[in-house]
């Protein structure tokens, strides 16, 4: 292993460790909230798309909203400041400290003042800051950086906050409940609080039509922070700027139960400074505050570092339309093991991130972590504003292959069988041209997986390609599923229907047995059938970041597959993330024509068995389950397309008796399993899967699951074979 991956590998191992239990209890936490309490919603779809909507026009239209706001807040009595980047900003607030003579400032929770690391630059000039976030003012006496968009300290155990409070302060019983933490830090932020000279806010949402800072926490203390101190600073980036108060109520549904799963948060406030409510002066208790002058300063510093650019960048601007909930984090499985600290830049961590990184500080940033995302979807249908946060993370992976160059460039990119420039590395233009080695692999087999599993090509093969010698290859069949059926004619006689069954990579080279399977299937339920010879979909250089060699796949399948669709044929498909290159991804690659026939016209083996069963093909055909017990796990992207219910469905009504996981990920994600600087973290994510197969109930089920990687990680995690749906019920040959 390469001294990088070596240095990536024990960096998670560490943060595995020492931080993945706290972030795992509370991501967890904070996801299964979230499916609750979205339930409570009537039209749960409808608001994002209303949220999406806001989200889209307000980025459109942003200059002629940033001009409105600047017109509504200098009526209001305040001042507005663009700032170009971090020093500018920084510039800008220093100088109104200045001439209030502040000696201390007290914060709300920012992550956009991380992002211009404003502390820093007050401090620099004498200034005392203090954070009253709870979260945030436990990392600022750590001296530690946030690892979570929404809760800071996600990654600290209460008992370590404990520790940390009794040796800094000392205090004279020694805190150990939650309660009594609590009950610490907000006396002492009182206090803080009182002798501030400078109150900084930032803000969810700001309003351009009235001004008004919409300001969504689980603390109260922004709201002190906000009115307490005679000068108020709010520091938010541009992209906030929406144009109605009316605007805020899908976001006010949404962002707590997305975010934290809370129905609604315990504060939002919604301030329209400068506030008219009257000064307070602790050095004065007897004078009733309503005789207090409400002369207040307001200064709104609006920041761009690199905002307006992302705007006018047509695969970054979706990232504008974040509203900072952190579902994107709370769902990832490997966000939930490694948390910011690992899938996290300089400022923004989890699947949002990346875009976030790669806008503001530069795609160096971004590089650092944005591999830990594997595309798997599941936080698309978890983001409130319906953004394609995968495919951020692809365009961003590509970005940054390209930024890559070795003076050998010109040899590289005359070899390789793909579209990509000389830079892409070793590792990933394997993976990204895995179809050459599977034909390759299956053309020379066995011979081929005697070499490969030897233990001199184990060890080359981590030295030069990062594959982990822990991790079982594939073993290639010498006949492939294509061929297989060319020798043999098809049973059935006054088919109903006609079907294409995809040949995806591994079908066709390694799991011929689930093609063979499929083919029966369907033959049994009266469909004719046919596999033509096709290229891959494209998945496995999409996962590399390999954008043009994803799309140059994309129409060649297309084009073989549109006279099928002409003649009226389905597209059966068996591994799920295949079918949502159809169903999603192509769409980024087709004209909209035909990524809809293709779309429409494609269906995952079990949901095209579910719909010949219930149009009257006869379930007799097939094999029963009579009653045989099943463990089932169900594919990430299946599920986000929404078609597990299929197979549960089919499979009970055979006889079945099915236990289905809610495990959602199994840790493999394609190559991702494979890469030795993520192999332990991709058993890691496993481990909850293997945990759940291998319970009283569970551990004499067949193992059954519908996703090649899901298969392929079962077989590693458990002692006993795996199966693809479609086989148990196959009729014999």
């Amino acid at each position: 292993m390469s001294k990088t991956r070596e240095s990536k590998a024990a960096k998670i191992r560490h943060l595995m460790q020492t931080e993945g239990s706290s972030v795992a209890k509370n991501t967890r936490g904070f996801n299964a909230g979230r499916y609750e309490s979205v339930q409570t919603l009537d039209d749960y779809e409808g608001l994002k798309a209303d949220a999406r909507a806001i989200k889209e026009d307000a980025i459109e239209r942003l200059p002629d909203l940033i001009d409105q706001l600047r017109e509504t807040v200098e009526s209001n009595g305040g001042t507005l400041y663009i700032a170009d980047d971090a020093a500018d900003a920084n510039r800008y607030i220093n100088d109104v400290c200045s001439d209030n003579e502040a000696e201390r400032v007290v914060k709300s929770k920012s992550m956009t003042s991380e992002e211009i690391e404003v502390n820093d630059a007050l401090e620099a000039t004498g200034i005392e800051v203090v954070e009253t976030d709870l979260g945030e003012w436990v990392l600022q006496v750590a001296d530690e950086s946030p690892s979570h968009i929404v809760a800071p300290a996600i990654h600290k155990s209460r008992e370590a906050i404990a520790e940390l409070f009794n040796e800094t302060f000392d205090p004279d019983e020694p805190l150990e409940t939650a309660e009594e933490l609590t009950m610490f830090a907000r006396e002492r932020l009182g206090e803080l609080i009182e002798g501030a000279d400078v109150g900084m806010t930032g803000a969810n949402f700001i309003t351009a039509d009235t001004g008004t800072l919409a300001l969504v926490t689980s603390e109260g203390n922004a709201r002190k922070t906000a009115v307490v101190p005679d000068t108020h600073i709010a520091v938010a980036g541009v992209e906030k700027v929406i144009p109605s108060v009316e605007d805020l109520r899908p976001f006010i549904e949404l962002i707590g139960k997305s975010g934290t799963g809370q129905h609604i948060t315990s504060y939002i406030s919604l301030l329209t400074p400068p506030v008219v409510s009257p000064t307070v002066d602790f050095d004065d208790p007897d004078t009733p505050i309503s005789e207090n002058e409400t002369d207040r300063e307001f200064h709104l510093v609006l920041i761009d570092n690199g905002r307006l650019a992302m705007r006018e960048d047509d695969q970054l601007r979706e990232t504008l339309y974040c509203i900072r909930c952190s579902a994107c984090s709370n769902v990832c499985a490997n966000f939930q093991h490694v948390g910011g600290h690992a899938f996290g830049g300089e400022t923004y961590s989890g699947g949002i991130g990346t875009g976030w990184e790669a806008g503001i500080e530069g795609l160096d940033s971004a590089a650092e972590f944005n591999d830990l995302c594997t595309g798997c979807s599941r936080c698309t249908t978890a983001c409130p504003v319906n953004i394609d946060i995968p495919w951020i993370n692809t365009v961003v992976r590509d970005r940054v292959n390209r930024e890559e160059h070795t003076e050998f460039d010109w040899l590289v990119e005359g070899l390789t069988p793909d579209e990509e420039p000389g830079g892409v590395s070793l590792q990933k233009r394997f993976f990204g041209n895995f179809e050459t080695a599977a034909k390759v692999g299956s053309a020379l087999a066995p011979v081929s997986n005697w070499v490969a599993h030897s233990s001199i090509s184990r060890s080359l093969m981590e030295r030069t390609l990062g594959i982990d010698a822990r991790r079982d290859l594939p073993a290639f069949k010498r006949e492939t599923f294509t061929s297989w059926f060319e020798n043999r004619n098809s049973r059935v006689e006054n088919p109903t229907r006609t079907a294409v069954v995809y040949p995806d990579l591994y079908t066709n080279h390694v799991q011929v047995e689930r093609g063979k399977a499929t083919v029966r299937a369907l033959e049994a339920l009266g469909v004719e059938v046919m596999v033509p010879h096709l290229r891959s979909s494209g998945r496995a250089p999409l996962s590399q970041g390999m954008i043009a060699t994803a799309e140059d796949h994309a129409h060649d399948v297309y084009a073989r597959l549109a006279e099928h669709i002409d003649a009226g044929h389905d597209i059966v498909v068996i591994e799920p993330s295949d079918l949502a290159m159809f169903k999603d991804e192509y769409e980024k690659f087709l004209p909209k024509a035909s990524f809809e026939r293709l779309s429409s016209n494609s269906y995952e083996v079990m949901e095209y068995v579910f719909g010949l069963l219930s149009n009257g093909a006869d379930a007799d055909a097939l094999d029963a389950g009579t009653g045989e017990e099943i463990a089932y796990h169900s594919h990430c992207q299946q599920r986000t397309l929404g078609l597990e219910g299929y197979t549960e469905t089919v499979l009970s009504d055979l006889g079945f008796d099915v236990e289905t996981s809610n495990v959602e990920c199994c840790g493999m994600a394609g190559s991702f399993g494979y890469k030795a600087e993520y192999y332990e973290l991709s058993m890691a994510v496993g481990d909850d899967l293997r945990a759940q197969f291998q319970t009283d109930e569970t551990r004499t089920r067949t193992v059954v699951a519908s996703g090649t990687s899901c298969l392929e990680q079962l077989d590693a995690l458990l002692s006993r074979p795996t199966k693809h749906p479609i086989q148990l019920i196959s009729p014999p040959n």
